[in-house]
């Protein structure tokens, strides 16, 4: 039977306090979203994703696009080796967007597992930026123990603090997510771990997008 979703205390801080859609044109918001947009897996790096085990795809509706985990797991206690406590993906893609439209991520939902020791705690973490753009959005996710459940994750972003495309540039978008466990101060040796990752082996995390037109 699937477990209940339990959801952490979000911590979200905003690095990025202005849109930016380069120096030749500017943006305006619609509520259209444009039709054909295609996105690409560029580079994906990091102890939590080994090669071959994430991939991506736009949805049906193309207002958002998913990456799939079958590999993600940070774990301490009995058994884990000495860099297990933290894992990292690097994801980067290419958002293909239609002529005269830029983008950014509005919104983005993460699932996973915890098992967690009475008093040992996890952090799921991410931030994105666009390739040369030193603008960021960062936010982050608590969990403590004891706990043995299903865990949901929400990133929303406020529409002055998202992190644009420039408009007439094609630019790759980093996305940098990361887990984080802490044992038990009071039982180090007690297994905890978490994951990006379902029962079935794969776990679909979906990131949607804000989009606005540009205007020469």
């Amino acid at each position: 039977m699937l477990r209940a979703l339990a959801t952490g205390g979000a911590t979200v801080t905003l690095l990025a306090t202005s849109l930016l859609c380069g120096t030749s044109a500017h943006a305006q918001p619609t509520d259209v979203t444009p039709p054909g947009f295609t996105v690409g897996l560029v580079t994906l790096n990091g102890s939590g994703c080994p090669a071959g085990t994430a991939a991506v795809a736009t949805s049906p509706d193309d207002t958002a696009f998913t990456v799939t985990y079958s590999n993600y797991l940070a774990q301490v206690g009995s058994g884990a080796g000495p860099t297990d406590f933290r894992k990292n993906c690097q994801l980067t893609v290419q958002v293909n967007a239609p002529q005269g439209f830029t983008y950014a991520i509005a919104e983005a939902d993460y699932r996973g597992y915890a098992y967690l020791a009475s008093g040992a705690s996890s952090e799921e973490k991410a931030n994105y930026y666009f390739q040369g753009q030193p603008q960021t959005a960062t936010a982050s996710h608590d969990f403590a123990g004891p706990m043995d459940d299903n865990w949901q994750a929400t990133d929303t972003t406020g529409i002055a603090s998202l992190v644009w495309a420039p408009c007439g540039a094609t630019r790759d978008l980093n996305i940098n997510t990361q887990l984080h466990v802490s044992a038990s101060p009071s039982d180090p040796t007690a297994t905890s771990f978490m994951t990006m990752d379902s029962t079935d082996g794969s776990l679909t995390t979906i990131y949607h997008l804000d989009w606005e037109q540009c205007v020469s």
